[in-house]
């Protein structure tokens, strides 16, 4: 790989909103200045979120407040994808109970669809996203009509969910709960599945995307399985050791510290006689000890380096004894 700028390599970028451009109400550092110069140079800029709780125009709402040009049409959330892949399934006009918030809700309505909130109506199908105010009845009324036979479509999986305070429970937490009652598992249109992927592909049309995210399990693994090159930035869920210890199929193509890094030259591994070079720093494999041998341990250097040791390594992590440098918190 030749050292080069990432984002004009491409004509689209798609981007996860929590995590790399948010956390809750506030902007994540280098977020809203490198979105806005991408798009000063023409190139479209998609938001690509499993968090199907709110409207598009209210996500907008947010991103023109933290400073970011964008518009509905550049949100593309499971939702969407959700509703998508209901079209394909049951009848127009078919009654829907929706797990969720209001953005769900109307995606629901605009699909052509009728919303209820009780099995007592019978739905053909529910669907289920987060929402804050999701409780347990509406878990409860999700299991009766799962149990009485409704198709059942989950935004996404998510496990937990980024919030200025820290993680939080995500959808994939109340997935869990009905799993537990109806014994079966959702159709999932969100991350890591590749619907909600064709779904931004067939809005922008591009001749070559690229998918920035901050978690390996949603994000990465889910435009790896879409065939679209992707960015893991470390201002979300995955962490340092979480990518030194990526399986195969969650290895991003690039990572960066914050997506400023998209800007400038990526500095791009190489390999050297014993293990792999980045930028200033040196990275070896001697034994079954990866050890850094030049620069800075804690750069991003060190850790791009460090991965391509240990994924070319033929060993798994567990069976190698990685500096502990290389995955501890920057002091």
């Amino acid at each position: 790989m030749v050292d080069k700028k990432i984002w004009n390599q491409y004509d689209l970028l798609l981007a996860d909103l929590d995590g790399v451009v948010y956390e809750g109400s506030v902007a994540i550092k280098n977020a809203v200045e490198t979105l806005n110069k991408i798009v000063e140079n023409n190139i479209p800029v998609g938001y690509v979120t499993n968090n199907s709780s709110r409207k598009p125009e209210t996500i907008v709402a947010q991103l023109v407040e933290l400073g970011l040009t964008s518009n509905p049409e550049d949100i593309i959330s499971s939702g969407q994808t959700a509703v998508e892949l209901l079209q394909t399934k049951i009848s127009a006009g078919a009654k829907v109970l929706v797990v969720g918030g209001e953005g769900l809700r109307a995606r629901v309505l605009s699909g052509g669809f009728e919303v209820v909130s009780s099995s007592d109506d019978k739905p053909e199908a529910v669907i289920q996203g987060f929402a804050p105010d999701v409780s347990w009845k509406d878990l409860a009324e999700a299991a009766y009509s799962i149990q009485n036979g409704a198709i059942w479509v989950a935004t996404n999986n998510d496990w937990t969910l980024p919030q200025e305070k820290g993680l939080a429970p995500g959808n994939g937490t109340l997935v869990g709960a009905v799993h537990t009652a109806v014994g079966q598992l959702p159709i999932v249109a969100g991350k890591p599945e590749t619907a909600i992927f064709q779904t931004a592909i067939n809005l922008f049309q591009p001749n070559k995307a690229i998918f920035v995210g901050d978690r390996l399990d949603t994000d990465i693994l889910g435009a790896n399985r879409a065939a679209i090159d992707s960015v893991l930035v470390l201002t979300g869920v995955s962490t340092r050791k979480d990518v030194l210890a990526a399986s195969l199929e969650e290895r991003p193509v690039f990572i960066v510290e914050t997506l400023h890094e998209l800007l400038v030259e990526y500095k791009a591994p190489k390999q050297t006689k014993r293990g792999w070079s980045c930028g200033a720093a040196s990275v070896e494999l001697l034994g079954d000890k990866v050890l850094v041998t030049e620069g800075d341990p804690q750069s991003i250097e060190a850790l791009r380096a460090a991965c391509n040791v240990i994924w070319n390594s033929g060993k798994h992590i567990h069976f190698l004894d990685v500096q502990s440098a290389l995955y501890e918190k920057k002091a």
